[in-house]
């Protein structure tokens, strides 16, 4: 099983925002941005921010895709 953050990606078009405007609101680095954009693991505590900042659960931002 992979991990995909497709939903976060489509939920930043819902709110118009950029995904650099999500990295400054949630205060992660650069290296995590481009981590999340490559469909790599984060941490749990970058994604609960993410979902703190953008007023969603966990399953609107990540979705787990079989291989």
């Amino acid at each position: 099983m992979s991990i995909s953050y497709k939903p976060l990606w489509r939920l930043l078009l819902e709110k118009d925002m950029k995904k650099l405007e999500l990295r400054d609101l949630v205060g992660m680095s650069n290296n995590t941005l481009a981590r999340l954009g490559k469909n790599e693991g984060v941490s749990m505590d970058v994604l609960e921010r993410i979902c703190v900042a953008l007023d969603c659960r966990i399953e609107d931002i990540v979705e787990f895709v079989k291989d």
